[in-house]
């Protein structure tokens, strides 16, 4: 009998651990900051990640999308990740969360 993948508490563990990622240039953690535009889980743990950059020249354009790969690939239920750069929709403030706009004094 196959074992139900529970992809809601796998998504919440992926999450948290996105949250402990910062961009160097900003105090507040890429998940916060609306970097994050999708987590996709398959039913063999293999973890895809859609995600932005503050900027096309971002500094840690190379960087920080390997250092989420890494983190999510720590977890022990995740088989594999592999992280997916977007720039469309180009990222903007408002994608950021309200936490993220009050941490930066922008509300």
């Amino acid at each position: 009998m196959e074992q139900e993948i529970d992809t809601q508490e796998l998504g919440e563990k992926i999450v948290k651990v996105l949250k402990t990622i910062y961009d160097p240039e900003i105090p507040v953690d890429i998940y916060e900051l609306g970097l994050i535009y999708d987590v996709m889980v398959s039913t063999d743990y293999d973890v895809k990640i859609l995600m932005t950059l503050t900027t096309p020249n971002c500094p840690v354009a190379e960087s920080l999308p390997q250092e989420v790969e890494e983190k999510v690939k720590s977890l022990d239920a995740v088989n594999d990740c592999e992280v997916e750069i977007t720039f469309d929709p180009p990222w903007s403030q408002d994608l950021m969360s309200e936490g993220a706009k009050l941490e930066l004094g922008l509300l």
